[in-house]
């Protein structure tokens, strides 16, 4: 999340291989109080694609905020996810990570991902809304997310 997010809606980069889990977090997002703008991709590579703007995604918006399945076809979550921590580009970027349940929350957690949340899928609005909320105090020094 960047200075010149003030006055646009947050950009998000939704990285899930399953259309019904995306279509329930879009759905969540859509109802939400969040101004954002989704973009959706279905795997590792694709995502990585987006991520550095090659290829057909040249002109792809820089995320304000990862949601990251870790279970995805191509190249694993846990793969993009070392990868966008090790590029200075990218590693500001904050990521969620989805997990299918709180027990899987727990073993992720204790693996220390270096991921700024998580939430279980399917994801609830509430539960997004106080994730940003969180991520909006812990970034306040960088930027005013839009409300």
């Amino acid at each position: 999340m960047i200075r010149d997010a003030v006055g646009r809606p947050m950009e998000i980069l939704l990285i899930e291989d399953d259309l019904e889990d995306a279509g329930m977090t879009i759905e969540a997002l859509r109802q939400g109080d969040v101004p954002c703008r989704v973009s959706l991709v279905r795997d590792g590579e694709e995502a990585m694609e987006f991520l550095l703007r090659r290829q057909r995604y040249r002109r792809a918006p820089r995320p304000d905020l990862i949601l990251l399945d870790l279970n995805l076809p191509k190249k694993s979550g846990r793969e993009v996810l070392a990868d966008v921590k090790a590029d200075p580009q990218l590693d500001f970027i904050p990521v969620v990570v989805l997990t299918a349940s709180r027990t899987h929350q727990e073993i992720l957690r204790a693996e220390n991902l270096h991921v700024e949340d998580y939430l279980t899928k399917p994801v609830d609005l509430q539960q997004f809304i106080d994730v940003v909320k969180s991520l909006r105090r812990y970034m306040l020094s960088d930027v005013i997310m839009p409300r």
